[in-house]
């Protein structure tokens, strides 16, 4: 047996894949699973324990104890506010480390933590690295439905939007029709956002949904994510295609995500979003 992976998961089926994929590997998954975002049910089948957000310190106690060093942070988790966090001892001394970032963007956070992960002994590993096929390595048409100039006039639109939000740290998506932008997104995920977009729409044909990294992002946690539920939200908002960015977007499932796509008649593109030619498609 090789060496015991930690993972700490939220909400998806994409931890539970990266899971089933280490034991298949030899490596014993050790499991915290975020209380009110995965379910233990999902992990009986490894080591496993429960821990609120603010119980870092018991988080890191138990992985420690396993023997874990190499660890994963997977799944989608709504970020709380910080009074609600409720620190043990172990994140209340783990807390100044971390400082004013706290109080920044997803990705300022998140290196943070990384930063501090490292100097207690672990190594973030990202979700690619033990699952794959998580990412589509180069830029291609994933659908048979390709998009026309419009859409790609919306794609590059796009693009320009989502690297505004993300020199600020805010969000990896937006969605544009006809060049307006219906939404971005922030705080709320992904899924909302393309709820909330539903609600804009105008005639004539649908937008498209463009999920990119934040400029200088860190690859080993919070990569933009689609799925089939990602593809359902945008049919049921009205949108006709989807851009990602190859090398950076995790695609989970892909095999049903292609599926999903091809039964709703929406296109699928994987991008290289610093490719001259969308800048010439704008």
């Amino acid at each position: 047996m090789g060496a015991p992976l930690g993972m700490i998961v939220g909400a998806g089926d994409m931890p539970q894949r990266a899971a089933a994929a280490a034991a298949a590997a030899g490596r014993t998954p050790h499991v915290v699973v975020l209380e009110g975002f995965g379910n233990p049910a999902d992990y009986a089948a490894y080591p496993c324990v429960t821990c609120r957000l603010g119980a870092a310190g018991r988080m890191l106690e138990w992985l420690r104890a396993a023997g874990v060093r190499e660890l994963v942070l997977a799944g989608r988790v709504s970020r709380p506010s910080f009074l609600s966090l409720r620190p043990d001892a172990g994140a209340a001394r783990l807390l100044p480390r971390i400082g004013m970032r706290a109080f920044g963007g997803d990705d300022s956070l998140l290196q943070a933590v990384l930063r501090v992960l490292r100097e207690e002994g672990f190594e973030p590993l990202p979700a690619q690295s033990v699952l794959a096929d998580l990412l589509v390595e180069t830029p291609s048409q994933l659908s048979s439905l390709a998009p026309d100039d419009a859409a790609r006039r919306d794609i590059a639109r796009g693009i320009a939007v989502v690297r505004a939000l993300g020199a600020v740290d805010v969000g990896q998506g937006c969605v544009v029709q006809q060049g307006l932008v219906l939404a971005v997104e922030a705080i709320e995920g992904t899924d909302a956002m393309i709820a909330r977009a539903g609600t804009q729409r105008r005639e004539g044909p649908g937008g498209v949904l463009v999920k990119i990294l934040k400029p200088g992002q860190d690859r080993r946690v919070d990569l933009p994510t689609i799925g089939p539920v990602t593809v359902a939200a945008a049919v049921e908002a009205g949108l006709r295609g989807i851009a990602i960015e190859a090398r950076g977007t995790i695609v989970v499932d892909r095999p049903a995500t292609v599926a999903a796509v091809e039964a709703a008649g929406l296109f699928l593109i994987a991008i290289d979003p610093y490719d001259p030619a969308w800048l010439a498609a704008s």
